[in-house]
């Protein structure tokens, strides 16, 4: 199947063809049919999986109809929810590109800047807004943003929108949604909270699900090296310098962590930047826009700073900590595997964190292949290390024994009572 076979216009086709789309992604596939009918979508998948383009050329398509029957109208259309601003960035930067060619404005708006060029922009109109909740709703509350014109709203990455604590916000957008409105729903996880919150903001609904987990995996090659924490920064380095000229994306669990390995790599002169909640506005796009024009070679993230990393020729991702969150590690890992594209991805895993790299391959169905040998190697005995994690069950059938052997002698007493129990008092507590 290619684009043309979806029946979309040929303003935006031209555009897909410039931007060297060629063949829909499944959800695109799935999705765009649904949408450019008018349905309302509930869409369940990650990043990686080309929904961006699924509810953005849609969306494009019906503002550009509408107005050719209409004429143009400067008035906000469509509103695009995100919970970062990288991503809303990201998001915006794909609506200019697929609607290069039918004159449709869009613009974004976020946190953590002065609002004044975002005014601006508003106030020269535009039909699709792209915005965080938090900034969108300030706006809104000054007078700048109206809801009332909204024809097509989009919750994109819900599910990480309420990792974040944005349920009360996103709320306070809804009830200011028009009733009549084309209503889109994305998230990659499915709990209870992001049902309830899908069902007030869908009508009647069609559900797309694409699931990205094993699919990823199995277009992205894996590895595992086995590390002492002590020396993941040393492999880091060792790699790096191995891989030198390469476009490296690594992935920190916290912040200050993500500071302390640029800190260190600095020192083993290896030009490297941080992106995470804690940076300003400014030198989070700064440091995205040098490593996406390959200016800056390693950039440190944290998973949320992350979401909207998209670069086209990313070499390798490096798992610097292992996520305590399998689907994590499927996010990760797809930066480097995007859409249809193949990539590399390495983890480091120190003996703490080998419960996370199970979990993981239990949930991409496969085993990462281990590096065997490597300068800073942490020799790991996986066969007795899985039947400690076996443990529970192996205890419960210890203590069904013991228990029984306590039973056979449990009418024993004599002058050796009490030495016994002196010596279990004595005897150390713990593994055997």
């Amino acid at each position: 199947m290619t684009f043309n076979d979806l029946g979309i216009i040929e303003p935006i086709l031209r555009a897909l063809e410039q931007e060297g789309y060629t063949r829909p992604t499944p959800i695109q596939e799935q999705a765009v049919p649904i949408l450019l009918s008018g349905k309302d979508l509930l869409g369940v998948a990650q990043t990686g999986t080309g929904k961006t383009a699924a509810f953005a050329v849609p969306i494009l398509q019906h503002i550009y109809n509408d107005r050719q029957s209409q004429g143009r109208q400067r008035k906000i259309k469509a509103l695009v929810v995100t919970p970062t601003r990288e991503l809303a960035i990201q998001i915006g930067e794909s609506f200019t590109a697929y609607g290069k060619f039918t004159g449709i404005r869009n613009t974004v708006v976020f946190g953590g800047v002065k609002q004044g060029k975002q005014i601006q922009a508003l106030r020269n109109g535009v039909e699709v807004l792209i915005a965080t909740p938090g900034r969108l709703l300030d706006l809104m509350n000054q007078g700048y943003i109206s809801l009332k014109d909204i024809e097509f709203a989009v919750l994109d990455e819900a599910d990480h929108m309420l990792d974040m604590g944005f349920i009360h916000d996103i709320r306070k957008i809804i009830a200011k949604l028009p009733s009549k409105r084309q209503s889109l729903f994305f998230s990659a996880t499915m709990p209870k909270d992001i049902v309830e919150l899908s069902l007030k903001i869908l009508g009647n609904f069609e559900r797309v699900t694409v699931s990205l987990g094993q699919a990823t995996a199995e277009k992205v090659e894996q590895a595992v090296y086995f590390v002492s924490k002590s020396n993941k920064v040393n492999l880091l380095i060792y790699l790096l310098k191995e891989q030198s000229g390469r476009s490296v994306l690594v992935f920190s669990r916290t912040k200050h962590g993500a500071n302390k390995i640029v800190k260190k790599l600095a020192q083993a002169a290896i030009n490297a930047a941080a992106i995470h909640g804690n940076k300003s506005q400014t030198a989070r796009q700064k440091a995205l826009g040098d490593f996406k024009y390959g200016n800056l070679k390693v950039l440190i993230a944290t998973d949320i700073a992350a979401r909207g990393i998209d670069v086209d020729d990313l070499s390798l991702v490096v798992n610097f900590d292992l996520p305590n969150v399998p689907e994590t590690y499927v996010h990760r890992i797809g930066r480097t595997g995007r859409a249809s594209a193949s990539g590399i991805a390495i983890s480091f895993c120190d003996k703490d964190e080998r419960p996370y790299l199970r979990d993981i391959e239990k949930l991409i169905n496969q085993k990462v292949p281990r590096i065997p040998e490597h300068p800073f190697i942490e020799e790991v005995q996986e066969e007795r290390i899985s039947q400690r994690n076996q443990g529970p069950q192996k205890h419960k059938n210890q203590n069904r024994s013991r228990n029984r052997n306590k039973s056979r002698n449990s009418n024993y007493r004599g002058k050796n009572s009490r030495h016994r129990g002196n010596n279990n008092r004595n005897k150390p507590r713990g593994r055997d």
